[in-house]
């Protein structure tokens, strides 16, 4: 987070060239996601999990050309509440659009936490079950994020190229040992044309509430955003490389799943939180396991640490900016670091690993970030009408219109999603606008002053 922008202070330098922002942009993407849910996704649509990947692929790549029209039209590190504020506006509208988008933060950081829980008991063979020995796991590991939140932790563009490079290498020992196993005769991959819908539901709603939970591991890309002040020449170069970025992950998550189904049974696959250890188990049973479970473990940890420090980083912009409560702005004089909004965020963490499963941390993450999306890709639309002085990538008309309304669909109720997220989502968003109200309030009546929000003093 950074501190409020003055005319005094030195613009960021520019160090990004085409090849650290797209390992930025595959790394940031990378997590999470594809580790721990792919086995919830097979267990939605059976054999055919690659399905949703790909449509979830699809829709992100068509919010992706929201993106780029924007930060290259105004390459500013705030992303969507910058774009939402142009375009409306609307300084409450701004303000749910940056507490969605750290919410989501909180639940991928849980999601997150919960599968490093489950590969730690493989790693160990600790045989912990699903109750509530592997829950204090997790909550053990959150508080060790938390700590390290509180230190302090300075990122770097080298650490993370390495953390991508452990995260991929997860990734590509699924891809070959899936591509080894099946050259030597064997797997199934008659299962990857196996539907499985619920009982009295269609293919298509079986594959749109599936895809509406494999979105959770398509986010990410928009985070790139904020790095458009430390990117040399973005204008050119941020349109090539986040599609690029996009498509290098789409086709790994494919493959990844069609490995995945191909040697497991969609059934078996859908059973706990560590599915991939489960497909180099099957498809290599002389790799040893414990390796691949400390290569997932390193993977969602990285995505745990970055989502809570955004959450908190993001949390304290607001407290700064006198839309929430300032005590939660408060800065350790220490470490320096924003104590009390990583306090509030980490109790908050601790709730959802308590109370939700990972399925469903996973579906509001990404209901959370469809939601902000179909926001972003109406915002382009309007802000047509805001012309600048400068060239910029401009996406065909028909991309945002077909994005907003793709994300929307997937973020309703007739796509199937379970009643779960918008009961966590709602939940969260609650606790967003009682505390806004509360310092709305207390603005308006003790220090007689509008409660508004500059979102180029936020950091995503």
């Amino acid at each position: 987070m950074a501190d409020v922008t003055t005319h005094e202070q030195p613009a960021l330098k520019r160090v990004m060239g085409p090849g650290l922002l797209l390992l930025f942009v595959v790394g940031d993407i990378l997590g999470t996601g594809v580790y721990a849910l792919t086995g919830r996704v097979a267990a939605e649509v059976g054999g055919a999990v690659w399905l949703p990947f790909l449509c979830a692929f699809v829709v992100a790549l068509l919010t992706a050309f929201s993106y780029l029209e924007l930060v290259t039209k105004y390459p500013r590190a705030a992303g969507a509440a910058l774009y939402t504020h142009k375009a409306f506006g609307i300084h409450f509208l701004t303000f749910i659009v940056t507490f969605a988008v750290m919410c989501s933060g909180l639940t991928s950081a849980s999601s997150a936490s919960k599968a490093f829980a489950s590969n730690f008991d493989e790693a160990f063979d600790l045989s912990l079950g699903d109750g509530v020995a592997l829950t204090a796991v997790a909550l053990g590991f959150m508080l060790l994020i938390a700590l390290v939140n509180f230190r302090g932790v300075g990122e770097s563009v080298k650490l993370n190229v390495l953390l991508t490079c452990v995260e991929l290498t997860g990734l590509l020992i699924v891809i070959c040992i899936g591509a080894w196993a099946l050259g030597g005769g064997n797997g199934d991959l008659s299962r990857l044309t196996d539907f499985t819908a619920a009982e009295g539901e269609s293919a298509f709603f079986s594959v749109t509430a599936a895809t509406a939970l494999a979105f959770f591991a398509m986010v990410g890309f928009e985070d790139s955003v904020n790095m458009a002040e430390e990117t040399k020449d973005p204008v050119r170069i941020f349109p090539k490389v986040m599609l690029t970025g996009l498509c290098i992950t789409g086709v790994i998550y494919v493959l990844v799943s069609i490995s995945s189904v191909a040697l497991v049974s969609p059934e078996e696959l859908g059973e706990g939180d560590a599915p991939l250890l489960k497909v180099v188990e099957a498809g290599a049973s002389a790799f040893p396991l414990w390796i691949f479970a400390f290569i997932t473990m390193f993977a969602v940890a990285n995505s745990a640490l970055i989502n809570m420090l955004m959450a908190s980083r993001l949390l304290y912009g607001m407290a700064n900016e006198r839309v929430l409560p300032r005590v939660l702005g408060r800065v350790h004089p220490g470490r320096r670091t924003p104590w009390v909004g990583i306090v509030f965020t980490t109790l908050i963490a601790f709730g959802l690993i308590w109370f939700a499963d990972l399925s469903a941390l996973g579906g509001t993450t990404s209901l959370l970030l469809l939601c902000v999306f179909t926001v972003v890709n109406i915002a382009v639309l309007v802000l047509r009408r805001d012309p600048v002085d400068h060239d910029h990538f401009k996406a065909p008309t028909v991309i945002p219109v077909i994005g907003a309304v793709a994300c929307a669909y997937l973020a309703s109720p007739l796509s199937g999603r379970d009643a779960g997220d918008y009961r966590i989502a709602g939940i969260l968003l609650v606790i967003g606008v009682v505390l806004w109200l509360v310092t709305w309030l207390y603005n308006r009546n003790v220090r007689h002053e509008e409660t508004t929000i500059d979102p180029t003093n936020l950091r995503e």
